[in-house]
């Protein structure tokens, strides 16, 4: 396999919702990190909602063609500033950075450490691994001489 056109970077230990951010990876894969910036500083300013796909139990509905979803402001932020830095990563490999198609996100999650104190609870922590790969991007002139 050719490596020589992926760039990859791993979030070790966000402090996230794995929930919220599998729902924000599921909405925003196979698509340009460009495109995938766009849409989440979108739902940053609360234009587009996050569909709700898998965890949408007792959630409210959204105006359009979605049923469930929710507008997660601090995993959007944290995956934002993922991109940003997958797209330097490809950079500095070499790639062209308006080319570049997410074709893996991988959401785990990790472990969740105690607070501390009297009142203790579970921290919410996540892994993400993203990996970007650099494709062809036809014109629309060159589909349609064909």
């Amino acid at each position: 396999m050719d490596k020589s056109n992926i760039a990859t970077v791993k979030g070790i230990d966000l402090p996230i919702s794995t929930k919220a951010s599998i729902e924000i990876c599921n909405f925003i894969k196979y698509q340009t990190v460009t495109l995938a910036k766009k849409k989440l500083e979108l739902v940053l300013k609360k234009k587009i909602a996050i569909p709700l796909r898998r965890f949408n139990q007792n959630r409210g509905h959204r105006k359009g063609n979605m049923s469930a979803g929710f507008y997660p402001e601090k995993a959007t932020k944290e995956i934002i500033k993922l991109l940003d830095s997958v797209e330097a990563n490809a950079k500095d490999k070499g790639l062209n950075t308006d080319r570049l198609l997410l074709k893996k996100i991988v959401v785990n999650k990790a472990s969740t450490p105690m607070h501390a104190g009297r009142h203790r609870g579970k921290m919410k922590r996540t892994h993400i691994d993203i990996e970007v790969q650099e494709t062809e991007v036809k014109s629309k002139k060159e589909e349609k001489k064909k």
